[in-house]
C-alpha cells in the first residue's frame, strides 16, 4: 500500500474493474453493439452507466447518446437514479446535468445527450461517438417506432474512430431485440439473472421472488433473463402483442369486464379482465384483475371491485360451470352488477380465433403490460390445444369474452343471459 501512489488509492473505491462482476465488464473484441439481456436487479443500469463513465473519462471529445423509453426515464434512471451517471465515479470527476438542454457534461469536456425512444425524429441528424440505450424491450413498438429510433441512432453513430453502442434490457421477444440478436458478428450478447446479483439485493426480496415466480414463465423472463420464444402456430405471438402495446388508453365509451369463474376455490384462477372501446373503435385491454385460489365470495368481490373501479357497462361471466350459482354469487357481492351470463357452446380456442383475428387486423391494443394474461394468450393453439402455463387459460378466456362482447356483437355465438 505504501508503494501505491496516493492518487490511485483515492481512485480505488470507484474502480469498476475492482467492484463490478465479470459479466458487468465490457467484452473484449471488435464489437459494435453490446446487448445485455438480464433479469431485474442484475445490475444493468449500473453496467450501462459505468461503461458510459469510462468512455467519457477516457475521451474528452466523446459525444454520447442516452436513449430511454421516455425522457423522464432517461433522466430519472440513466442520469439521476441511484445507479445513474450522477451517482457513480469519483466525486471530483462526476458530470453535471444541464436539464434545459438535456445534456450531461463531464469536467474534461465529454458530453452526453438525452433522447426519448418515443421521438424517432429527434435522432435524425445528431451525430454521436457512443450510445447507451436502456430497456429497449420497453420502447414503443407501435407504428414501427422502436425500429425507427434504432435506425436513426445507428446512422448517426459515426464520430470518432471506434463508435460503439450498449443496449441494456430485460429480455422480451419484441421485433427490435430479435433483430439485434440476429444482426451478425459485430453484436456481442451478455445474459444474466437476478440471482447473479443476490449479494447486493435484500435477502427478503430474493426469497419473495423465488417463492412468487420460481418456475413460472414470467419468472424465467423477468428474473432468469430468458428469451421466451413463441409456440409455432399459436393464435397469438408475442410480437403480435408487442406491436399492439401502448402506454395508456384514451377515454373509453364502453367498458366490459370478462369473467371466467373457477370450478373450485382450490383449482384454477378466476379470470377477470377489463376491456374497453373508444371513439376510434379500437378495443383495449385495460386491466387484468384475476385472482388465484379464491373462494366464491373473494372472486365475486374482485369482479365487483373491478366493475366499480372501471365503471363497467357490462360484466360478462361464463356460466358453463356453476350455472345460475355464478350469477347468484356475483349478485351477492354486488346486487346492482350489470351482469350477463354466457354459455359456451364451443371450446376456448375456437372462441379465441375470431378475437385473434382482431389483433392481426390492428383492432385490439394492450394499454400496458399484462404478463400472465399474455403468456396464456400465446399458449392457445388452433384445434383446441392449450400449451401455456397452468392447467387452463382462465385469464385468456376472460379476455376473449370481454372482447367478443365489445367487438363481435351479434357475430358472437348464441348466449343466454339473465338481467
Amino acid at each position: 500500500m505504501k508503494r501505491i501512489p496516493e492518487q490511485e488509492i483515492e481512485q480505488w473505491p470507484y474502480d469498476w474493474k475492482v467492484w463490478g462482476r465479470t459479466s458487468q465488464q465490457a467484452p473484449a473484441g471488435d464489437w459494435r453493439v453490446w446487448l445485455v439481456m438480464a433479469g431485474r436487479g442484475f445490475g444493468k443500469t449500473r453496467l450501462g452507466a459505468e461503461w458510459v463513465r469510462k468512455v467519457a473519462e477516457a475521451h474528452p471529445d466523446a459525444r454520447i447518446a442516452l436513449v430511454g423509453a421516455s425522457l423522464h426515464e432517461a433522466r430519472s434512471v440513466m442520469v439521476e437514479g441511484e445507479s445513474g451517471l450522477l451517482s457513480i465515479g469519483a466525486p471530483w470527476q462526476r458530470p453535471v446535468l444541464e436539464s434545459s438542454v438535456r445534456r450531461v457534461v463531464w469536467p474534461n469536456g465529454a458530453q452526453a445527450f438525452l433522447y426519448s425512444a418515443g421521438e424517432p425524429e429527434s435522432l435524425r441528424g445528431p451525430q454521436h461517438s457512443h450510445a447507451w440505450c436502456d430497456e429497449i424491450a420497453k420502447w414503443d413498438n407501435s407504428s414501427n417506432r422502436a425500429m425507427a429510433v434504432w435506425d436513426n441512432l445507428l446512422m448517426g453513430l459515426r464520430l470518432g474512430d471506434d463508435p460503439r453502442l450498449v443496449a441494456t434490457t430485460t429480455p422480451r421477444p419484441v421485433p427490435l431485440v430479435t433483430r439485434i440478436i440476429g444482426d451478425g458478428d459485430d453484436v456481442v450478447v451478455t445474459r444474466g439473472s437476478t440471482f447473479d446479483n443476490a449479494s447486493n439485493l435484500p435477502a427478503r426480496f430474493v426469497q419473495a421472488m423465488e417463492r412468487s415466480f420460481g418456475g413460472t414463465t414470467l419468472g424465467r423472463q423477468e428474473l432468469l433473463g430468458e428469451m421466451i420464444e413463441d409456440l409455432a402456430g399459436a393464435l397469438w405471438s408475442r410480437s403480435l402483442i408487442e406491436n399492439a402495446r401502448e402506454e395508456a388508453a384514451p377515454p373509453c365509451t364502453r367498458v366490459v369486464v370478462g369473467v371466467d369463474p373457477p370450478a373450485s376455490a382450490h383449482g384454477d384462477a378466476c379470470g377477470i379482465v377489463v376491456c374497453g372501446i373508444g371513439d376510434d373503435r379500437i378495443a383495449r385491454v385495460l386491466a387484468d384483475c384475476s385472482v388465484e385460489q379464491a373462494s366464491p365470495e373473494r372472486w365475486a368481490r374482485a369482479v365487483a371491485n373491478a366493475a366499480g373501479a372501471w365503471s363497467a357497462d357490462r360484466v360478462v361471466a361464463e356460466a358453463n360451470q356453476g350455472g345460475e350459482m355464478v350469477g347468484a354469487v356475483l349478485r351477492a357481492a354486488e346486487a346492482t352488477l350489470p351482469l350477463r351470463l354466457v354459455h359456451a357452446s364451443r371450446g376456448k380456442t375456437a372462441r379465441a380465433e375470431p378475437v385473434a383475428a382482431l389483433y392481426e387486423a390492428g383492432r385490439v391494443r394492450h394499454a400496458g403490460l399484462f404478463p400472465k394474461l399474455e403468456d396464456e394468450l400465446c399458449g392457445l393453439m388452433p384445434g383446441g390445444e392449450y400449451l401455456g402455463p397452468g392447467r387452463s387459460p382462465d385469464r385468456a378466456d376472460a379476455c376473449v369474452w370481454a372482447l367478443t362482447e365489445l367487438m363481435l356483437g351479434q357475430q358472437a355465438e348464441p348466449r343466454i343471459w339473465f338481467e
